[in-house]
């Protein structure tokens, strides 16, 4: 899979560009805040992930436009070529078409195009809150298995109705209410359960390349581990759970036990990532979570994501950065740099952003070697 050409007009920085990208590996260079990102965000958002950095859609559309045009040219697993034409709106709905046919949704834009990205934000997942984790586990679950893409939005809406009841009970319950939860109780545990089990399974396939790829990048015998810590027993079913923390739940007015309470533990030789490992060391960890979802990806699904890196190498140490390199799977590539790229990498198609503006260079020395 691959974008071949990426069209754009009044989408972030870009009043207007056309741009051709290589098969193999495409490195985007420049400066910081020259709107290297902003490309690739325009790649990604077209898979039907939504912003790169989780901004509005208003916020892609250019200062003193009405909206986006963002078109991609893309090439399937199967060789068909396919049209991928999106008018992002900054007041109204987006329109959406794949080879001239409307879709209703962003989120159907998945099957089109299959994207990998890790951007500079990935190292919350390592070193931030449970629910950067969260997502990330969810985000790989859907990655593999994209028929589970509405359980994580089906959970949130559950919760939203389940806290507001037990809100509004102040404390108690009268017999209407209780009916109410009950019925909520019934829902929140089966998609729970179900959600547990998804991220569980998922979690199971990504542990072998989680490791490798670890491995391969750290340069050492040091193994990445995860392990899913759960709000209730393992061997307990959640409509179980519900009903032992009831009362608290009444009293507190909030759920407190689910899958969105859950987390994973990262640890490296035994220790955990977020509080132990260096800066280059939780980079390290959180490429290799990207690039263990792409393998799972590529072996469960058959289809080769386009990889976007944004900002990869920062942080990272030349011999880091070489081994990244080499551990990259085949297909596309497309790596953004404001630092170049370590010694000896070689490019298929080099891409320089100045001030919104996109300009293919000849890769030399100055590029492939500078760090």
């Amino acid at each position: 899979m691959r974008v071949t050409h990426l069209s754009l007009r009044d989408f972030r920085s870009y009043a207007d560009a056309e741009v051709d990208l290589a098969e193999g590996l495409t490195v985007v260079e420049g400066p910081n805040g020259e709107g290297k990102t902003n490309l690739v965000e325009a790649i990604v958002w077209l898979s039907g992930a939504g912003s790169l950095r989780g901004a509005p859609d208003e916020a892609l559309v250019r200062r003193g436009a009405q909206e986006a045009i963002v078109r991609a040219e893309v090439v399937g697993d199967d060789a068909r070529e396919h049209l991928i034409e999106v008018a992002i709106n900054a007041r109204g709905r987006n329109r959406i078409q794949v080879d001239r046919q409307a879709v209703r949704r962003v989120a159907d834009l998945a099957g089109t195009l299959v994207v990998t990205v890790f951007a500079p934000d990935d190292l919350e997942v390592v070193k931030g809150s449970p629910s950067r984790r969260r997502r990330w586990i969810d985000e790989a679950v859907t990655a593999c298995r994209p028929r589970t893409a509405r359980l994580r939005s089906e959970l949130e809406r559950i919760l939203r109705q389940r806290n507001a009841l037990l809100r509004q009970a102040g404390g108690r319950l009268d017999e209407s209410a209780r009916i109410t939860l009950d019925v909520w109780d019934a829902k929140l545990a089966e998609v729970g359960d179900r959600l547990r089990t998804e991220r569980l399974t998922t979690l199971a396939a990504l542990r072998p390349a989680l490791v490798e790829v670890h491995r391969r990048v750290a340069g050492g015998s040091d193994e990445l581990a995860a392990e899913y810590v759960s709000s209730w027993p393992a061997d307990e079913a959640l409509a179980d759970a519900l009903a032992r923390v009831r009362d608290l739940d009444v009293r507190r007015g909030v759920t407190t036990v689910g899958p969105h309470r859950d987390d994973i533990e990262f640890t490296v030789d035994g220790l955990a990532a977020r509080v132990h490992a260096s800066q280059g060391e939780q980079r390290t960890v959180a490429v290799a979570l990207r690039l263990a979802v792409d393998a799972v990806v590529r072996a469960e699904r058959a289809v080769v994501p386009v990889l976007v890196l944004d900002d990869v190498f920062s942080e990272l140490d030349d011999e880091r950065a070489a081994r990244l390199v080499e551990a990259l799977p085949p297909g596309q590539r497309i790596v953004t740099t404001a630092t170049g790229l370590p010694p000896g990498t070689r490019a298929e198609r080099v891409l320089r952003v100045s001030a919104g503006r996109v300009k293919p260079v000849e890769p030399g020395p100055d590029l492939v070697v500078a760090r």
